[in-house]
């Protein structure tokens, strides 16, 4: 269900954000830090990849790259820039500590063979809508709100925190982050979750 390449990503990616989490912050442990990240990715992959099972498609979690940097055709690199990896620390650092971004892997999605057999409903094609990609990455937000729930009411305010921070960074329809998927697969889930994710670091704010 996991190739040793997605697994690379999740392992590099989560000692960056913890890194990044514990930087300036003599409170966060980068221990803990590590844990809680680890948790958080986890759940956001499998619900992705649960939901792109029964959507009969397979899930694949890498980096999230740029190329482009400017609007005019030259402004490009010539190989992906590993921005996931990079924009964490930077911003961290630009902030002073303030500001944990955590919005650092994206996912593609492949339709497998078989769907072409299944003529019916949504499965009477191969190819993956807009609005079913969108759900397959509003279920790893979802899934990470659920858990800062449960993380909140069983003491783990930081883990809380965290997942709510995932979860509001990697809402912004940027790029190939999940709130792009979600906010041009639905635009109504895309402001529906937005709400959501929106109240819950506002009660985070005034209340843990």
């Amino acid at each position: 269900m996991i190739n040793k390449k997605e697994i690379a990503a999740i392992l590099i990616t989560g000692i960056v954000l913890a890194f990044a989490v514990s930087l300036f912050n003599l409170k966060t442990l980068f221990l803990t830090s590590l844990i809680s990240i680890f948790i958080i990715l986890i759940l956001n992959i499998f619900a992705k990849k649960l939901i792109g099972y029964f959507l009969d498609t397979d899930v694949e979690i890498d980096f999230w790259t740029i190329r482009r940097f400017g609007f005019q055709k030259h402004m490009h690199a010539k190989k992906p820039i590993l921005i996931g990896l990079f924009l964490p620390i930077v911003i961290k650092a630009i902030t002073v500590g303030i500001i944990n971004w955590t919005a650092s892997l994206t996912f593609e999605v492949k339709a497998r063979v078989y769907r072409a057999a299944k003529r019916h409903g949504i499965y009477a094609f191969t190819e993956m809508s807009e609005a079913q990609i969108g759900v397959i990455a509003a279920s790893g937000i979802i899934i990470n709100l659920i858990f800062a729930i449960v993380g909140y009411f069983l003491g783990f305010e930081e883990f809380a925190k965290l997942s709510l921070g995932f979860a509001f960074f990697n809402m912004i329809p940027i790029s190939n982050l999940d709130g792009n998927k979600i906010f041009f697969g639905s635009i109504v889930l895309w402001i529906f979750l937005a709400t959501i994710v929106l109240l819950g670091l506002l009660a985070a704010i005034l209340i843990i």
